[in-house]
């Protein structure tokens, strides 16, 4: 779980992140932002993994409950559009600079790169598990190794610690950048701690996790930015001159990321057509790679507001879960067939909540979605069909 977990967290956008937080923040207040970041994420990500853990559900299994076996698609169908889209941008993430440097051909690259991911993802969380367990020692040593190299070079810890931004960020706006990073991924942590054998394994895991691997992702993130203006840290290899270590970090920091968001995407649209998840996860890479230039050139903006929206279903699910534990999931009280209103609406809270609302956007969504829906279950009930859900 913990390898599984740390291959999650490795994620490029959280390098960026750190980039934008080391171009703005003095050395002490971005490791408070970062620490405050991954408590935010810890929790919130621990708490879906415990739920997960204990019933042995994935995310689209657990929206049964709060959002209806048939409102679950919705919640499906937005986590998974977002998890294929990312997909289809992680793709030529990893071509663009892969075809920069060796002249290949960058739909070659598009078609290769796109058939090898979503082949380790149609084998389902022990190809996950495997490629993490060579993925997440290479990223940390090399990735460490360059960073070592580029504060050596450039004048040594002490002229790093002295750099003093220019374009200030306040520390509400870096929180915010740190939580959002990753938020909408972790919405999905249970479809990947399910597996775990009991709850302490699948919270502990899932905070270590954040705890060292998205803190890598920033750091590596923001001492590229501040020696190099350059936050991936493959492009400071190519800098350094380290053409073979970089494509191997690229390419195996885009391959976990992309294999989980497959894998996920997989799991929400078999909950919706009822197809097997390796069937969907075929589908979902092939069109992944198909639309995989359209999807970078046009449409990052609109993932990024999707994003936004997923953090309000894990909410949801938490606040549902945890009002009505003993009644459902210890004596097997059944789900409703229907759409719940209930949680709809608070869906929908939480998203304008995130857009409008002053302070943390995400924080706010999430607080929104769950108060809203606890205000809602406590006035109006809840009614029950007679149809049984059993885990998978």
């Amino acid at each position: 779980m913990l390898i599984v977990m740390m291959g999650f967290t490795f994620f490029s956008a959280s390098m960026w992140t750190g980039g934008r937080l080391g171009a703005g923040l003095t050395a002490e207040r971005f490791f408070l932002a970062v620490l405050g970041g991954n408590l935010i994420l810890g929790g919130y990500t621990g708490a879906l993994a415990h739920i997960a853990a204990t019933t042995g559900l994935s995310t689209h299994r657990l929206a049964h409950a709060s959002f209806g076996v048939k409102g679950s698609w919705f919640p499906s169908a937005l986590l998974g559009i977002t998890q294929v889209g990312w997909f289809g941008v992680g793709v030529v993430m990893f071509a663009l600079p892969v075809q920069k440097v060796t002249g290949i051909n960058l739909y070659l690259l598009i078609a290769v790169g796109g058939l090898l991911m979503t082949t380790t993802a149609y084998f389902g969380i022990k190809a996950l598990a495997l490629l993490s367990l060579v993925a997440v020692p290479a990223i940390a040593l090399l990735g460490m190794f360059s960073v070592e190299e580029a504060v050596r070079s450039t004048g040594g810890m002490a002229s790093l610690l002295a750099i003093t931004p220019e374009q200030p960020l306040s520390f509400s706006v870096a929180l915010t950048l740190c939580v959002g990073s990753f938020i909408s991924g972790g919405t999905l942590t249970a479809d990947f701690t399910r597996f775990a054998r009991t709850s302490r394994t699948a919270v502990s895991t899932t905070v270590l996790a954040f705890f060292i691997g998205n803190s890598l992702m920033f750091v590596f993130g923001a001492v590229g930015a501040a020696l190099y203006q350059q936050a991936d840290i493959s492009e400071v290899m190519l800098r350094q001159g380290l053409i073979v270590p970089a494509m191997l970090v690229l390419g195996l920091n885009i391959w976990t990321t992309n294999d989980s968001a497959l894998y996920a995407s997989g799991l929400a649209f078999a909950n919706i057509s009822g197809l097997p998840k390796k069937a969907m996860v075929v589908v979902n890479g092939t069109l992944g790679s198909l639309a995989a230039m359209l999807l970078y050139e046009h449409f990052v903006g609109f993932l990024t507001l999707l994003g936004a929206c997923l953090p309000p279903i894990g909410a949801i699910i938490i606040t549902d879960y945890f009002m009505h534990e003993k009644q459902r999931w210890h004596d097997q009280v059944v789900f409703d067939a229907r759409v719940r209103l209930s949680a709809v609406v608070a869906w929908l809270a939480g998203c304008a909540a995130a857009q409008l609302l002053p302070g943390l956007p995400p924080l706010n969504g999430l607080f929104a979605a769950a108060l809203v829906y606890l205000a809602l279950e406590c006035t109006l009930g809840r009614s029950r069909s007679s149809e049984n859900l059993t885990p998978p």
